[in-house]
This record gives C-alpha cells, structure tokens and sequence, in this order.
C-alpha cells in the first residue's frame, strides 16, 4: 500500500519528455474531468430535466460542456472531451487554462439511443498528429471488456491506439470498463472486483501513458476494503493509473478516491460525480462555478494527500534507475 508517497519532488529523468507529465499536476497527481459522454449526456439531461430527447439539441449539449470547462478547468489537471460536442470550439477558443490540458476522446462508439455503450473502435475522424496540431495533449480511448470471445480483437485495438499516441508525442489514455457477458449476468456469476483485474492484467502490459479504470465495489464500503481490493489493480498496472466515477454514486466518490490512492492510484478521471448537479441547478453556470468547483478541489486535496505522484510507478521507476545506472 502507498500511502504517504506523496512528494512535491520532480522526476529525475523522463520528467520533460514523457507525454502523461502534461495531464499531471506538479506534484504528479491527477485531477482530470471527464466531459466527452454524447449519448449518454443527452439521456441525462432529458430524464434530470423531464424532456424529450429531441428536446435536448446538439447546440444545448455543446453549450453545457463548454460551461463546464470553462468553470471547471481552472480547478483541474486535464479535461476530457469528443470531437461531436465541444472540442473545436474548446481548442479554438482555447477556453482551458495552460494548467489544464485538452485530452480528446478517439473512440467510436457503439450505442443505441438511450442504451449503454456496448462497444467501440477508434474514430477515423480523429487523426493523433493533427490532435497534437491543434493543441490536444492527450487522447482516450474507451474499451468495453468481457470474457468473451473478442478479447484479442479489443487488445489489438487497444494496442493500436497506444502506437498511434506514441508516434504522435501524445499521451495515450486507455479506458477499459469491465462489463459482464450476457451468459454472467443471467447466472449472476458475474464478479466486478475480479474483471476489473483480469482486464488490468490484460490491457496495461500494452503500457499507455495512464491507466483509468473502475473503483472496486462501486466505491461502496470501508476505505480499508475497497483500498484492498484496488491493491489488486495496482500489483497489475506498472503504469500510472487513476480511476473513474461511473458506477459510483457521488456521495461515495470522495473515499473512494482516497482508497484507491491508497492503494497506489494517482488520482481521478471523472465526471457525473462532479458535475451532474447542474444539470438541474436553476442557474447551472453558477451551480458550476460552486459546489461543482468545491467538489473538485476537495478530491483534488484528497489525491494530493494520498495520490501516487505518476513518475513513482513502476515503469517510470524502473526507466530511472536504468538510466542512473548507465551515468555511473
């Protein structure tokens, strides 16, 4: 368990040149927003604010992503967002602070109206080089993982994506997300904490730059539980991870941020956990501007207390010591 290895210390090495440093805060902690959700933003806001779905137009979803990154970007790290709502007007009008790096979603995704994602594939509309180009620093990929019979298909897609970020000097941001097989949900023989590790031990041999994957238990229980069920995901991953807030109700957020950076994480890539109350707030810009933006910042001290800095994980470690040793 790392708790305490906290340190304000720079990376003695890599820290100039690897690409995760520019999605990092200076003490190489993460306090990332998510806002890259397209479908799923649209069946949010229509059910939060009892409308049809064709109520909710493109331009109103741009609308509200834009406010968040302009009321939450001063408070983070990095933001995420796609290509379909946002991410032009966010390059262009370079709406984020240079203290927080544009991070662009690049998977295609597979979901009917209303329904889950249920798969995905890289965006051919989203070309790495020309992302670098236009400001972005990073880009994501989401992965729907099973114990199915695409599992090499899902690795080499996933391997593709890393390559692609590292021929492009972008940090590569790899998402899986463990679902069950329909055959699991029917037996109920299905167990997250288990798939959230076979996945981890599947895709992070691939080595993005950073890891983000789902909170052990949903974020529900003791920290000392769940932080030792993420111990799991850590002795797995040799790069730095963080973990995401789908799945974990908002009011458990905040320690299971805490267990998971116990455990070894390096803090959060999140979003319904931050800003979903001002999807009905009267005034949302100011419900953002408040208790979304207090929110973040109270995670933000969570992972600087027990967040892993990144350059402390086990690839940049060993990477260190190599090249300390060819200088002696």
């Amino acid at each position: 368990m790392t708790t305490g290895q906290h340190t304000t210390a720079s990376p003695a090495t890599d820290g100039a040149t690897a690409p995760v440093a520019a999605l990092a805060r200076p003490d190489g902690t993460f306090a990332m927003v998510a806002m890259d959700q397209r479908d799923s933003l649209r069946t949010m806001m229509s059910e939060r604010l009892g409308e049809p779905r064709e109520a909710v137009t493109d331009a109103r979803m741009t609308d509200f992503k834009l406010a968040v990154s302009r009321a939450l970007g001063p408070h983070a790290s990095a933001l995420l967002i796609d290509r379909d709502y946002g991410a032009r007007e966010l390059l262009d009008q370079r709406i984020l602070p240079g203290t927080c790096a544009p991070i662009l979603a690049a998977d295609a995704l597979t979901q009917e109206p209303g329904g889950p994602v249920t798969d995905t594939a890289l965006d051919p509309a989203v070309d790495p080089v020309s992302a670098a180009a236009d400001g972005a620093r990073a880009l994501k990929l989401l992965v729907i993982w099973r114990r199915d019979g695409s599992r090499d298909r899902r690795v080499a897609l996933a391997a593709r994506f890393v390559a692609a970020c590292r021929d492009a000097g972008l940090a590569s941001v790899l998402e899986p997300v463990a679902r069950p097989t329909a055959r699991e949900e029917a037996d109920g023989t299905f167990r997250l904490n288990d798939a959230i590790v076979e996945a981890a031990e599947e895709l992070a041999p691939l080595r993005p730059s950073l890891y983000k994957c789902q909170v052990p238990d949903g974020g529900r229980g003791p920290v000392a539980r769940i932080a030792a069920e993420a111990e799991r995901i850590d002795a797995a991953v040799d790069v730095p991870w963080v973990v995401l807030s789908q799945g974990v109700e908002p009011d458990d957020f905040p320690h299971a941020v805490e267990a998971a950076c116990r455990a070894g994480a390096s803090g959060f890539l999140a979003g319904r956990a931050l800003w979903t109350p001002a999807l009905t707030a009267p005034g949302p810009a100011a419900a953002l501007r408040g208790p979304c933006a207090e929110r973040l910042r109270e995670l933000g001290e969570i992972v600087h207390r027990h967040g892993r800095p990144w350059w402390t994980a086990p690839i940049h470690a060993r990477a260190r010591t190599s090249s300390e040793g060819g200088r002696a």
